[in-house]
């Protein structure tokens, strides 16, 4: 029994605001058959047992007839077109329920039993299991699956990505597991294998057609929304799920990869042949290892390749992180390749850097000796430049380094000092200083900055200012050139053609 707050409500929400027997059932908490009571389904039959008529009957043979040429067609499309044809019910409620009733059940599409010869048929594809914390990142973890169609031997790869080459990493390492090659591999419309497929016209991927070249078999995608023509490897990678990594805890993807090797022996392997009870999988396995087709004398390349080049920094970006270069290499075209351990960078056919790959995120992996010949030539470079300034200004400055460097001093505070000295007394007097300690055989910058400043008492003079330049490069690096006073004397007086010609 219900109250009669509780009936006044259902009432209101199915009679004012249209509300389903469902969604009132389960708003207010109460069974269906306690809502029907309360509206009063019963008076909307007739005494006699029929539905009462409705606005819907003079539709319903177009309603049939549109449902029988078109079964999948929506009932809000079908609402749409008999109202179009003069139905005047405002809701489509009413249309939804007639639909569902008069709409023909699907027909049941029956599925031959698939039988492959050995060494025949192998099944492949991609199986999702989450995502894996590596460092700072997370990454979603992919299974590659291969089956043999007849003795369901299987090999899987885990990885952290569906790439290209992992996809072609996969095939080779299944075909070295199973010791040759399947005549025919059956895949999913997936990219890895299918660019393009127009009816049975198909464009498979360059690359994995050089895969089939290599090793011989061909490439057979199965027909569009026919998932069924590749049930064994789909029921493989539900069976992984379940028995291999559900609750499953590993280190990183080598230890996972070397569980499921171990699982794959001991468990799935050891399982009884579906279809043939006297023969394990692994006894089927071995039979069908003798009609594969022979492998390759190598196995396929599945490295990645790419053309790669760095900015300003000594740094090549790939898969979410930076390697390091030869300085010397920046902005220059390089080759990447980039296996599943090691990231080689070439120029030409030397190569320049050789890294451990990593899967974290946002990481710089380095090369020591990339970052000490980035350091020297730095520490290197701007004494260097500054030597060439003073070389310029006072030529005699070479003498005193020489004289430094053979007594093994550091050349690099001297030069700083000595650039000092420069700005502050200008290139006349620190070159008057210069010879006057070589003279003397007074090596070093204090030495000369003793007889500049002997100089300046001598002639009275007061001590120089030091200014003090901000850090732009703009104002900093700005050079000016001086000159003598009496040159700019010169400039005032009139020339004696002037004298004449004013006259």
């Amino acid at each position: 029994m219900i109250t009669a707050e509780t009936k006044a409500e259902i009432r209101r929400l199915f009679y004012a605001e249209h509300w389903p027997v469902g969604t009132i059932s389960s708003a207010l908490s109460v069974h269906h058959g306690t809502v029907e009571n309360a509206i009063g389904v019963e008076s909307f039959r007739s005494p006699s047992g029929t539905p009462r008529s409705s606005k819907m009957d003079p539709f319903l043979p177009f309603v049939r007839e549109t449902l029988g040429r078109y079964p999948k067609v929506c009932a809000s499309r079908i609402f749409e077109m008999i109202r179009e044809r003069g139905y005047t019910g405002r809701s489509s409620s009413q249309v939804r329920r007639v639909v569902s009733r008069l709409r023909p059940p699907p027909a049941a599409e029956a599925y031959l039993r698939l039988s492959v010869l050995p060494g025949e048929e192998a099944q492949a594809d991609w199986g999702s299991f989450g995502s894996i914390a590596i460092g700072r990142g997370r990454r979603p973890l992919s299974g590659f699956v291969m089956v043999l169609s007849w003795s369901r031997g299987v090999d899987a790869l885990f990885t952290v990505d569906q790439t290209l080459e992992s996809f072609l990493r996969g095939h080779s390492q299944a075909f070295d597991y199973f010791g040759g090659v399947p005549r025919t591999v059956l895949y999913d419309n997936l990219k890895s294998a299918v660019l393009e497929r127009r009816g049975e016209a198909i464009h498979f991927h360059p690359r994995l057609l050089e895969l089939c070249g290599h090793y011989h078999f061909a490439p057979r995608p199965c027909r569009p929304a026919r998932g069924n023509e590749k049930g064994r490897v789909e029921r493989m990678i539900r069976y992984l799920r379940t028995s291999f990594f559900a609750a499953r805890s590993f280190r990183d993807l080598d230890d996972l990869n070397a569980q499921f090797r171990r699982w794959r022996d001991e468990v799935a392997h050891a399982r009884r042949l579906p279809g043939d009870a006297t023969l394990t999988v692994a006894e089927a396995l071995e039979r069908e290892r003798e009609r594969l087709l022979p492998l390759p004398a190598h196995p396929f390349e599945c490295d990645t390749v790419r053309v790669v080049s760095s900015g300003k920094t000594p740094y090549v970006r790939f898969d979410r992180n930076m390697y390091s270069i030869p300085y010397e290499q920046i902005r220059r075209p390089l080759t990447l390749v980039a296996g599943p351990t090691r990231v080689r960078v070439l120029a030409g056919d030397r190569e320049l850097a050789n890294h451990g790959r990593s899967y974290d995120t946002q990481q710089v992996i380095e090369d020591p000796a990339h970052i000490e010949a980035l350091v020297a030539a730095k520490r290197n470079a701007q004494p260097v430049k500054a030597r060439d300034r003073l070389r310029t200004a006072v030529p005699r400055t070479d003498r005193i380094f020489e004289a430094l460097a053979a007594r093994g001093e550091s050349l690099g505070h001297h030069t700083v000092r000595l650039l000092h000295l420069l700005d502050e007394y200008g290139a006349e007097e620190l070159a008057a200083a210069v010879q006057a300690a070589v003279e003397r055989q007074a090596w070093g910058a204090g030495c000369v900055a003793h007889i500049l400043e002997q100089r300046r008492r001598a002639r009275g003079l007061p001590p120089p200012v030091r200014v003090d330049l901000p850090d732009d490069p703009r104002v900093r690096d700005l050079r000016v050139t001086p000159h003598r006073l009496e040159d700019y004397d010169a400039l005032g007086k009139p020339n004696d053609d002037e004298d004449e010609g004013s006259r």
